[in-house]
């Protein structure tokens, strides 16, 4: 397989031409077709959105190729292309305010995680979608909303509790929703068999709503 360029960051504009920033991390899936349709509602919504994409393009059919992708040799490290995405996005023309948001779903919540632990980035608001993710928030500078399956074994209670306790004793403000009858994927529209469309449009507007309330704001 070929190592991946560093291709420029997607960004989607809103209608109203400018708006606060947000980056959107997509799941091991790769950026399929359900998160350009996030991105696009949030955009819609007045956000200034960039979709990154940590395959290049590639998107995967099954866990096997998932896996591939995540493991295939590259030319710029996961991290480093998404601190640079948000450099991007922030020097966007449509952007306002020095505030980036990130959501990030399954392996994508993991790096939003790690990039909201980073006290030397701009990021005021974090959006898990049934991801968790421990470690110290003392240098975070961001709040938490986090949208969790009711079946996950992706997602172990005791993970979660970890994170949470993690967030509490840091201090960070934290809000987490539970949707009833769900599974892990249950807002990607691409995995038809755990797509659950009210749940994901639940989601979808509250965190809009959080979005718009966080960012901006020290």
């Amino acid at each position: 397989m070929p190592k991946r360029s560093n291709a420029p960051l997607q960004v989607l504009r809103p209608t109203g031409a400018r708006g606060p920033t947000v980056l959107v991390i997509h799941s091991w899936w790769g950026l399929t077709p359900s998160f350009v349709a996030f991105g696009e509602a949030l955009a819609r919504k007045g956000f200034v959105v960039g979709l990154t994409d940590l395959f290049d393009g590639q998107t995967a059919a099954d866990a096997e190729e998932a896996k591939r992708l995540r493991r295939a040799p590259r030319r710029e490290p996961m991290y480093k292309m998404l601190i640079r995405n948000i450099e991007e996005l922030q020097a966007c023309d449509a952007a306002v305010g020095p505030d980036v948001g990130i959501v990030g779903f399954s392996m994508g919540g993991h790096w939003a995680v790690w990039l909201s632990q980073r006290p030397e980035l701009p990021i005021r608001a974090t959006v898990l979608y049934y991801a968790v993710r421990a470690g110290s928030f003392g240098d975070s500078h961001s709040s938490f909303v986090a949208h969790y399956a009711e079946s996950d074994p992706w997602v172990k209670p005791a993970a979660r509790r970890r994170m949470e306790v993690a967030l509490a004793k840091a201090g960070r403000p934290y809000q987490a929703f539970d949707y009833p009858g769900t599974q892990h994927w249950f807002a990607e529209s691409d995995r038809v068999e755990d797509y659950a469309p009210e749940a994901a449009e639940t989601a979808l507007e509250r965190t809009a709503a959080y979005l718009k309330e966080s960012l901006g704001r020290r």
